[in-house]
């Protein structure tokens, strides 16, 4: 492994903390009945070698990013955030988020309508995280992403995919969806993450091992992400930080090649 990659930080850049007394946001889909703290979380990066982490805020918190901030606080330059804001949201509140450790925002719309990306509010907030150098995380099912994306990247931000960009589980690779992301690559402005595959159906790491190398050809190693998914809500029975993180060693056998995708992501999430 070249000295060079040997040497930089080994990013997890998709986890979520929470406990059972945030308040919850009205509408949600789902809440669990469990803690998932930020010691416990800090505890399993070092149990598994990984130096650094991205908490993303869990969408049964809504706009309420107070617990996540304190979480980027807390750690003392370990930890990245990705936060949930109202499109409506000034340009100083941005500012303290973003002098807080928080470099994104996210845009989860499973089960949501596709937002008007022309309306005022939403040029607004676009703008300004092109401003910061902010990405724009996107959870959406890849047969909506052909549309969605390409609107994202002409207001100039940074696009990360959640999950391998959720292609509909029955025809995983062969989904038109998933081709038209990987056409998306060519922008040169988008990023993937190869996370929960469990989120693709029960044949998910099947999945996984088919889409990796087609995700490696377009986008290079250097734009594909890896995250843990912990504490992966909805599959918490089967699922585990361990579990997830040995699955990427089977994934990408070739060490110096998932040292490179671990550590990519550091200029991305400003570590």
């Amino acid at each position: 492994m070249p000295d060079s990659v040997a040497t930089l930080p080994t990013i997890d850049t998709h986890a979520h903390v929470f406990h059972r007394r945030l308040a919850l946001a009205p509408g949600r889909r789902y809440a669990p009945d469990y803690d998932a703290p930020l010691e416990l979380y800090l505890q399993l990066l070092d149990r598994n070698g990984m130096s650094h982490g991205v908490l993303v805020q869990p969408s049964f918190l809504g706009t309420d990013n107070s617990y996540l901030v304190e979480s980027v606080k807390v750690a003392g330059g370990r930890l990245r955030g990705i936060a949930v804001v109202d499109p409506g949201i000034s340009m100083g509140e941005l500012r303290v988020l973003d002098r807080a450790g928080i470099v994104g925002i996210r845009l989860n719309l499973v089960g949501q309508p596709l937002p008007d990306l022309a309306a005022p509010e939403w040029r607004g907030l676009l703008a300004a995280a092109k401003s910061m150098g902010w990405q724009v995380e996107v959870q959406r099912n890849a047969s909506d992403l052909a549309a969605l994306v390409p609107q994202l990247l002409d207001h100039g931000v940074t696009v990360v995919l959640d999950h391998y960009a959720l292609p509909d589980p029955k025809l995983g690779v062969a989904d038109p969806g998933f081709q038209s992301v990987l056409k998306l690559a060519a922008s040169r402005n988008a990023w993937v993450k190869i996370s929960a595959p469990y989120r693709n159906g029960a044949a998910g790491e099947s999945f996984a091992h088919q889409a990796y190398p087609l995700l490696r050809d377009a986008y290079g190693v250097d734009r594909l992400l890896w995250g843990s998914d912990w504490p992966h809500t909805q599959f918490e029975a089967r699922q585990s930080y361990d579990s997830n993180r040995h699955f990427l060693d089977t994934l990408i056998v070739d060490e110096d090649e998932r040292a490179l995708l671990l550590a990519s992501p550091h200029s991305l999430f400003r570590f």
